[in-house]
């Protein structure tokens, strides 16, 4: 049930959404949109069907944790 709704609601969300950017010409937003959203809805199942899933927070502080050392370097 869980699933069927996620879905129903993913496909509210792109009807709403992709028509406007396919009709504005707006190719690399839509590429951005899509990525984003195959993320999001990769994550939500696997959330719905209870999947072990890593933390985002963590992949953020990964990301971003040589760049604000790189910063205060540069800053001090």
């Amino acid at each position: 049930m869980k699933v069927a709704l996620l879905s129903l609601l993913f496909i509210i969300i792109i009807a709403l959404q992709v028509p406007s950017l396919v009709k504005q010409k707006m190719w690399r937003e839509l590429v951005a949109y899509s990525v984003l959203m195959v993320v999001a809805m990769f994550y939500s199942f696997g959330l719905a069907l209870d999947m072990p899933l890593p933390n985002p927070a963590r992949v953020v502080e990964i990301v971003f944790t040589p760049v604000t050392s790189m910063i205060h370097k540069v800053l001090s």
